[in-house]
């Protein structure tokens, strides 16, 4: 079913009226990259509801949700990539070879460790379940520097997320020791064809490089998704994003970190917020800096998710008369007193 997305703060839920753009309304201007490293953290609620909200009045929009109908995603864009640095020169050079399944830049490699030691310092790294990733070499080299172990250590029996020196980086081995699970997915692949940048390796290069990645979602060995001569539509990689999402709701992991690409990012989350303020509207479909992380929440309405809670509790243990007061009072009216 159609999902929408609404924005929330700590202090109080926002909008409630938000319903999802059809696909072929989606605004269709180009992706451009950003190369700072920054974290915003921009909650959001993908939801729906029928209530509506004036700007002055962000109350009326209040709602709440079950728990354990939600999950807390971590979205992240990969950090600068050769390619990037090149495409803001010349857009043209996205269609070169040089750039082929691009790795990251030493400037990346620094927005990683940058985001490595913010998801650390701020106990994110603690409540990853898993971690998803779209499986190109600049967003594993991505994924695994940030949400990955130290650096990997003789003797410890456990294999690497990723190996020395993996895509001319000069960077130490990482080790999947503490580490949450990491699964590639091609669903949240950046726009397929045309681009060298954007085509994969095939698994069985990939797999000596990041021995700990799981890649068995991955249906073909090769890349057989990318076309040289057809480039995806942005409405259909924002059709593809939705179809990811739904995916999500398969997973029984509650906090998952997602590592992928901007223009993926860009184009499946302008598919959301056309009903709400303008600002709101901004904040939730504005590109993605290298490197950027945002944490967002996902509201199961159509029972996808069907897990029951784990932290609800029934209550009346032991069994005991707890009618409430003011049914108790209904039922039984205090003489000369009208109900």
């Amino acid at each position: 079913m159609p999902i929408a997305i609404h924005i929330y703060t700590p202090s109080n839920l926002l909008n409630s009226s938000f319903i999802p753009t059809s696909i072929s309304n989606l605004r269709t201007s180009p992706f451009l990259p950003q190369h700072s490293c920054r974290l915003r953290t921009v909650p959001l609620l993908l939801c729906s509801s029928s209530l509506s909200v004036s700007d002055t009045d962000a109350t009326a929009g209040q709602t709440l949700y079950p728990l354990h109908r939600t999950k807390t995603l971590h979205l992240v864009r990969h950090a600068q990539g050769i390619h990037n640095v090149e495409g803001e020169k010349n857009h043209e050079a996205h269609l070169s070879y040089d750039f082929f399944d691009a790795n990251l830049t030493p400037l990346g490699w620094s927005q990683v460790d940058n985001l490595h030691k913010h998801v650390h310092a701020s106990g994110l790294s603690k409540k990853i379940d898993l971690v998803v990733v779209s499986p190109l070499l600049r967003t594993m080299q991505t994924a695994v520097g940030v949400f990955g172990g130290e650096a990997y250590m003789d003797g410890v029996n456990v294999p690497p997320l990723m190996v020395a020196n993996t895509g001319n980086s000069d960077h130490p081995a990482i080790s999947s020791l503490n580490s949450p699970p990491f699964v590639a997915v091609e669903l949240c692949r950046e726009h397929l064809g045309v681009n060298p940048c954007d085509k994969r390796r095939s698994i069985r290069e990939y797999h000596p490089l990041f021995p700990a990645i799981d890649f068995s979602l991955l249906e073909s060995d090769d890349d057989i998704l990318w076309k040289p001569d057809i480039r995806e539509k942005n409405e259909e990689v924002a059709a593809r994003g939705l179809n990811f999402l739904k995916w999500l709701w398969t997973r029984k992991e509650k906090e998952i970190a997602i590592v992928t690409h901007g223009g993926f990012l860009f184009h499946t989350l302008n598919a959301f917020g056309n009903d709400c303020h303008p600002s709101m509207k901004s904040e939730i479909c504005k590109n993605f800096a290298n490197c950027e992380l945002r944490s967002v929440v996902i509201i199961d309405r159509s029972m996808i998710g069907s897990d029951s809670s784990t932290t609800n509790y029934p209550g009346k243990i032991p069994d005991g008369l707890d009618l409430p007061s003011d049914v108790a009072t209904e039922k039984h009216p205090v003489k000369g007193v009208p109900n």
